[in-house]
């Protein structure tokens, strides 16, 4: 087991390298392929008035005319010992971890993704247990019941919430639950959990609900599949044959052989969320990852835009990383690989 967990380590972190230098290559070589120069990049990091010159300088100072790899090598250490830049009026400092400095707000971009985390990861955590809860249980119980009425039922609900987009559910929650009938709080409202655990919880409800009834739609498909599947194998005919109750057969045996593909979907759309909910975000104008990422691409300030993809690049690698070692657990099989 110490084994599959140490193998398991050293590949996240050659994964999350990989992942970094690609994603830089994305911001400042492929742009190069495409034609554009060190000037060309440094007008983002400058006004609009600004002369050829003072382009040509900036673009000196961002080291924009050194090769690629001695760009990632001064932007991969800036991220462990921080970085310093020199745009002409001044130089600032932007302490480890620096993933960029935004020269439009004039502020590091890591204290900004900390000031937004708090939000994303409360949007995900709740939706991500409603659904899984809601979903398992629905996709279990129309497995045990195929060709029911209910399972029916579920499976075109969950048609419904595959196929509904997010804007479109959310704009129409937000007119009726909270606009109208008052149950829920509008949107664009906060609360920390360590300041008040109930507003926080009341704030988030609509949005959690929302998120939920989008994934919970694709997790009750994939938990029916794999328990009709999975009930039909011989170990369970021969765990009924030994006399076990049905919820121990279905539960111990049925749900956990299926759990395996739950688990590697669960972890991805965890860690895609954990990378910012835009469209839940911004549709409930909520100040997160997704919503930081928005306003980076709509100003053009490249050092948002990249914080935030190294950013849920992590959050990936990490959730992918916890979804191995859960694999141990599920199914001791693993163990040996």
């Amino acid at each position: 087991m110490i084994t599959y967990i140490i193998r398991r380590l050293l590949a996240a972190v050659g994964l999350l390298f990989i992942v970094s230098a690609i994603t830089f290559s994305i911001f400042y070589l492929v742009p190069r392929w495409a034609g554009a120069s060190p000037e060309t990049l440094a007008t983002r990091y400058v006004g609009r008035a600004a002369t050829e010159e003072t382009v040509k300088l900036t673009a000196e100072r961002l080291g924009l005319y050194d090769p690629i790899a001695v760009q990632y090598w001064n932007w991969a250490k800036g991220v462990v010992v921080g970085a310093e830049y020199d745009y002409g009026a001044g130089v600032e400092r932007c302490p480890a971890p620096c993933l960029g400095y935004s020269f439009i707000t004039k502020q590091p971009v890591w204290p900004e993704l900390l000031d937004r985390i708090p939000v994303t990861m409360s949007l995900a955590a709740g939706a991500s247990v409603i659904w899984l809860g809601f979903g398992v249980a629905v996709g279990v119980l129309s497995a045990l019941r195929r060709g029911s009425v209910f399972d029916r039922a579920a499976m075109t609900v969950a048609l419904a919430g595959v196929s509904l987009p997010i804007f479109f559910t959310g704009l129409i929650s937000l007119a009726f639950f909270s606009y109208r009938l008052g149950w829920t709080v509008p949107g664009g409202t906060f609360v920390p959990l360590g300041e008040n655990p109930v507003k926080w919880a009341q704030a988030l409800t609509l949005p959690w609900i929302t998120l939920a009834f989008l994934f919970s739609a694709q997790y009750a498909r994939h938990t029916r599949a794999g328990m009709l599947e999975t009930m039909n194998e011989d170990f369970i005919r021969t765990a009924r044959a030994k006399g076990l109750k049905e919820p121990t057969v279905v539960v111990q045996h049925g749900l956990r052989a299926a759990l395996t593909p739950i688990l590697t979907i669960f972890g991805l759309d965890v860690g895609l969320l954990l990378g910012g909910a835009v469209l839940t975000e911004k549709t409930f104008s909520l100040n997160g990852l997704g919503k930081y990422a928005v306003d980076g691409i709509v100003s053009n300030d490249l050092p948002k835009i990249m914080g935030v993809t190294i950013l849920a690049a992590v959050f990936i690698v990490v959730a992918n990383l916890i979804v191995d070692l859960l694999y141990a657990v599920v199914d001791p099989r693993v163990r040996t690989k």
